[in-house]
């Protein structure tokens, strides 16, 4: 994994843990990576990734609606 430097006012008081867990969050949520790789970068299992992303209002199921309506369509 490739590291990168962010910096994070220090009125935030985060933890460098909380940012990855809220990032990989957003990025599983975007479809950049997936659960898998999401719960790595995270520092989590899978299942413990999964109910953690309800903490970010993220979606386990990441299933977008042009995806619906494609699979719709061909029932």
């Amino acid at each position: 994994m490739r590291q990168l430097i962010l910096n994070i006012p220090d009125e935030l008081s985060l933890e460098s843990k909380d940012v990855l867990k809220f990032l990989s969050a957003k990025l599983y949520e975007a479809g950049k990576l997936s659960l898998g790789q999401a719960a790595e970068m995270a520092g989590h299992t899978k299942v413990t990734f999964t109910a953690m992303l309800s903490d970010y209002n993220v979606s386990f199921i990441n299933y977008n609606f042009s995806d619906v309506k494609r699979d719709a369509s061909k029932l």
